[in-house]
């Protein structure tokens, strides 16, 4: 019952294009939604993202949210909220699940924690004690805790 979308963004791998600070990236994954859309109309959207990627779910979460399209879950693992805007997305419209190793080495885990605990967005935080940015050793538990916010 689900339909699973994996992208490089622009200018990774063999993608083309050149990275645009989150808005490019937003643009193409509103692109592949309306492309999913039209294909698999029946079915909802759920979004995630890690690390930048999460920033560009979040932002296409509350677009589409605005646009009376929302998600129906948002999960956002290592979210760099030291570095993009999170702070401006204010209603995704739908529940959010943040994902932190607290000893993550490339985005600060007590700037997420903080900003986890003041943002509207109101996500359910899970803390992986011990767990780097890469979730080296922990990508079974990842996958668990993805899966049992996902809606079955």
């Amino acid at each position: 019952g689900a339909v699973v979308v994996r992208f490089n963004f622009r200018g990774v791998g063999e993608s083309q294009g050149a990275y645009s600070d989150g808005i490019g990236e937003t643009e193409d994954l509103l692109a592949i939604h309306s492309w999913l859309t039209h294909q698999y109309p029946q079915l909802p959207l759920w979004l995630s993202g890690f690390s930048f990627g999460s920033f560009v779910a979040a932002r296409g979460a509350e677009i589409l949210k605005a646009n009376g399209m929302p998600a129906r879950e948002l999960l956002l693992v290592a979210p760099p909220v030291h570095h993009y805007p999170f702070d401006e997305i204010e209603n995704t419209g739908c529940p959010v699940t943040v994902v932190q190793g607290e000893d993550d080495e490339v985005v600060p885990a007590e700037q997420v924690f903080r900003w986890a605990e003041q943002t509207p967005l109101a996500p359910d935080l899970v803390r992986f004690p011990d767990c780097g940015h890469f979730f080296h050793g922990k990508l079974v538990d990842l996958k668990e805790v993805a899966a049992s916010h996902l809606p079955g």
